[in-house]
C-alpha cells in the first residue's frame, strides 16, 4: 500500500510540473507577443501552480519516508535509491517517474531563465523609453543649465 500512495503521489506531482511547463510557455507567450495586459495573471497562475507543487512535495516527501521504512531505508532516500530496492514493477515506475521529474525540471529551469530574461529585456526598453520622454538639461557656454527646446513626442500607448 505505502508504494500505491507514493506513485499516487507521484503522478500527482507529474501533473503540477507539467501544468507549471504549461503556464510558463503562456507566460512567454504574452511576453514575445509585447502585449502585457495579461501578464500579472499569467504570473500569479505560475505562482498558484508552485504553490501547489510544494504542497505535493511535502506529500511526497512523507509517502517516501514510509516507502524507506518499509525497505529498511532511511528517511529521505532518494527515488533512485527507492527504485533500488523496490521490488519489480515498482522499481521501474519509480525509475521511470524519476526520469519524468528530471526532464520536466530541466524544460521548466530552461523556460523560467527565457522568460525571466525576457522580462528584464522588457525592463530595460520601458525604462529607456521612459528616460527619452524626459526633459534633457544640457548647459550653456558659460556653465549655466540650459533647457532644451520643447519638441514633439509620440508615445505608444501600450507601454
Amino acid at each position: 500500500m505505502a508504494l500505491t500512495r507514493l506513485s499516487d503521489v507521484l503522478w500527482r506531482e507529474r501533473t503540477l510540473l507539467e501544468l507549471l511547463l504549461f503556464k510558463l510557455e503562456e507566460e512567454q507567450m504574452i511576453l514575445t507577443s509585447g502585449r502585457s495586459r495579461w501578464l500579472g495573471h499569467a504570473t500569479r497562475e505560475v505562482e498558484t501552480v508552485l504553490d501547489e507543487i510544494r504542497s505535493a512535495e511535502l506529500g511526497r516527501a512523507a509517502e517516501a519516508d514510509a516507502v524507506a521504512a518499509m525497505l529498511g531505508l532511511a528517511p529521505g532516500s532518494s527515488l533512485a535509491e527507492l527504485a533500488d530496492h523496490a521490488p519489480a514493477p515498482w522499481d521501474e515506475l519509480l525509475r521511470a517517474h524519476r526520469d519524468a521529474f528530471a526532464s520536466l525540471t530541466t524544460e521548466i529551469s530552461m523556460l523560467a531563465d527565457g522568460n525571466r530574461e525576457l522580462l528584464a529585456m522588457s525592463h530595460r526598453a520601458t525604462q529607456e523609453t521612459l528616460l527619452s520622454l524626459q526633459e534633457v538639461h544640457t548647459y550653456d557656454g558659460s556653465g549655466h543649465a540650459a533647457g532644451a527646446a520643447p519638441t514633439a513626442q509620440l508615445v505608444d500607448r501600450s507601454l
